[in-house]
């Protein structure tokens, strides 16, 4: 049974034209504890639709849904990591994440809460980063400082907007691994929408991949699944004949040989 469901979901937006259809008849699903990627090209309307299922916006029409229930408003059990970070300048690397602790968990002491971002940077390698502000921190640095902030909420939905494309290739690699560490490792399953345009990127981590049309009028293709062995490596995904294959798939589909066939996941 589908864990997050969206189906015929459409969004527009004003402009000096008339409406502009960003998202158009959107549908696919997402199991409990599935990793999907959402890839398409720039502009495309990703963000729009992670922003819907976050709670951020609410759709024209269509439905969404999350353990069906409708998503009104942003779940208290769910975390969104941005490309920008979206730190909070004038505070330590350690206390942004603690204020994360404090909305999610506002019946903790101080302490404990501050104890447990203490924890969550650690996991990301931050340990020697605690007092810095953002200013004081690399690229890498900051986003790291926003993963260990979304996994210290202990979420049970995690939504990434390109959250590497920012980044150098081999920061982007370790942030990578360290994401798919946190995800395998949690006690609790945590269910995955990562927004991207980087094939590699979603071969990496994803159980399924979703190709998503070129804009306006965006809409969804039909759901690849990813059945690569785990960990992966990127010397993997070059030099297993799977691999190519499943990029292959990806590629044409991006390409628009299958881009308006549609797939209803029950």
């Amino acid at each position: 049974m589908a864990f997050i469901e969206v189906c015929d979901v459409s969004k527009s937006f004003p402009s000096a034209g008339g409406p502009r259809e960003v998202l158009h008849r959107a549908t696919f699903s997402v199991a409990r504890g599935e990793f999907v990627a959402i890839i398409g090209t720039m502009g495309c309307g990703k963000s729009t639709l992670v922003n819907l299922l976050a709670g951020l916006l609410q759709p024209d029409s269509g439905r969404l849904s999350i353990d069906g229930r409708p998503i009104e408003g942003v779940r208290r059990d769910a975390a969104l990591v941005f490309q920008n970070y979206s730190l909070l300048p004038w505070f330590s690397a350690l206390e942004n994440v603690r204020l994360a602790v404090s909305a999610a968990f506002p019946e903790w002491p101080k302490e404990r809460q501050r104890a447990h971002a203490r924890q969550s940077l650690e996991r990301v390698g931050l340990a020697n980063a605690l007092q810095r502000r953002p200013s004081q921190l690399s690229g890498g640095m900051r986003q790291r400082v926003a993963i260990a902030r979304a996994f210290a909420i202990e979420p049970e939905i995690l939504f990434l907007d390109e959250p590497f494309g920012a980044l150098d290739a081999l920061t982007r690699g370790a942030l990578q691994h360290e994401l798919s560490s946190l995800c395998a490792s949690t006690e609790r399953p945590v269910t995955v929408v990562m927004i991207t345009n980087n094939v590699d990127e979603a071969m990496l981590l994803a159980d399924r991949i979703v190709p998503m049309t070129r804009g306006p009028r965006a809409t969804l293709g039909v759901p690849l699944p990813v059945s690569l062995p785990r960990p992966r490596g990127a010397d993997f995904l070059i030099r297993d004949p799977l691999a190519v294959r499943v990029r292959a798939n990806i590629v044409e589909a991006l390409t628009g040989a299958r881009a308006h066939r549609a797939e209803r996941v029950a």
